[in-house]
């Protein structure tokens, strides 16, 4: 369903991905592991073209994304949806409007038939009687929820979480984890997921792939990189402070 070719980008003198292969089955979900600025959210703004490669390929199904025109991308993109790090609702609009917003925009909908599947798809993510309520009424872990609603609101192939637990507290966090494998079992969606929780990687993925130094550098079944004699992944997984991983301004 996805595969990355020695995907290459740098941004002025800094080199981001240095030759990134990456290949995600249809309905597998893959979770991209990396500590904060390992190229994780760059990864994922080329796998949904949103920045074109320096060099390489991001074929979707086939098609090599970065050979297409904006338009041509436009169109591939309504393949995806997307859960931001931290949800990305409209403050200015209800929830209903969040949830429908690109049904509205991109299909033609009425607001009432809109307004009808996005209750559909927050009594999916267990929501209810909150369509008309405003961001600022909810709690993170709620907008998380409502931005999930809107991520499935157009039925889409391929999914894509951006740190989906990241800044919820253990309980809501699992609730995230079990929402996410859920809708996979009833969407059948391919997804990919990037971020540093490992409890919430272990438990959503099918394969772990570690990222460093702007390339894969090992990747796995959860099992396998929990055990893994990598000792870059070792230290990673194990959140320790000491090994070949070094943090910039520590000294240990």
């Amino acid at each position: 369903m996805i595969e990355i070719i020695d995907l290459h980008k740098s941004f002025g003198k800094k080199s981001v991905l240095r030759g990134i292969n990456l290949h995600v089955e249809r309905g597998e979900s893959m979770v991209v592991i990396g500590g904060s600025g390992s190229g994780k959210s760059v990864l994922l703004k080329h796998i949904i073209g949103l920045l074109r490669p320096d060099k390489g390929q991001v074929i979707i199904d086939g098609t090599d994304i970065t050979k297409l025109n904006e338009k041509e991308l436009y169109e591939m993109r309504k393949r995806f949806g997307m859960l931001f790090q931290g949800a990305a609702l409209f403050d200015s609009m209800t929830v209903w409007e969040n949830v429908a917003f690109a049904l509205i925009r991109h299909t033609g909908m009425s607001p009432k038939e809109a307004r009808e599947i996005a209750s559909e798809k927050l009594k999916l993510v267990g929501l209810t009687g909150v369509e008309d309520l405003m961001p600022s009424e909810l709690s993170g872990g709620m907008k998380k929820r409502v931005g999930l609603a809107r991520a499935i609101a157009h039925e889409p192939e391929i999914i894509l979480y951006d740190e989906p637990t990241t800044g919820l507290d253990p309980i809501m966090a699992d609730a995230i984890n079990d929402l996410i494998i859920n809708l996979r079992e009833k969407l059948k969606v391919t997804s990919v997921t990037i971020t540093h929780d490992m409890k919430s990687a272990y438990k959503i993925a099918d394969t772990i792939a570690m990222l460093y130094d702007g390339r894969i550098i090992h990747s796995g079944t959860p099992e396998e990189i929990r055990n893994s004699d990598n000792p870059v992944v070792r230290q990673f997984v194990t959140g320790s402070a000491t090994g070949p991983i070094k943090i910039e301004g520590v000294t240990v």
